[in-house]
């Protein structure tokens, strides 16, 4: 039975946001308001990336995000096995830098 106070809401997704978008590497950034995740493409043996894709976050939405992820790890892991991590963190590997697009 929904809660009382619940709200239903209308989702709608593009047929290019649908198809997503494939990402190796995480950066995270912050300041005192917002959190700035960018989602990059390092191609192997090649170092240089692209952001694929940047999504803001208030602090308050990136902890229930990382709450709903964790929680969405858990269940994988009870129905897949444990995730395991094949190498080191590959942004230790490289020293990143950003360069603009030039437009």
């Amino acid at each position: 039975m929904p809660h009382p106070n619940e709200k239903n809401i209308e989702i709608q997704l593009s047929e290019e946001t649908a198809h997503g978008i494939y990402a190796n590497l995480a950066i995270i950034n912050h300041t005192d308001a917002e959190f700035v995740l960018d989602f990059i493409y390092l191609q192997p043996n090649a170092p240089k990336g692209k952001v694929r894709s940047r999504v803001i976050l208030t602090p308050e939405h990136l902890k229930r995000f990382v709450h709903a992820l964790s929680e969405n790890i858990v269940k994988f892991e009870q129905k897949y096995g444990e995730i395991t991590f094949r190498s080191q963190n590959i942004a230790s590997e490289y020293s990143i830098a950003e360069k603009k697009d030039q437009h």
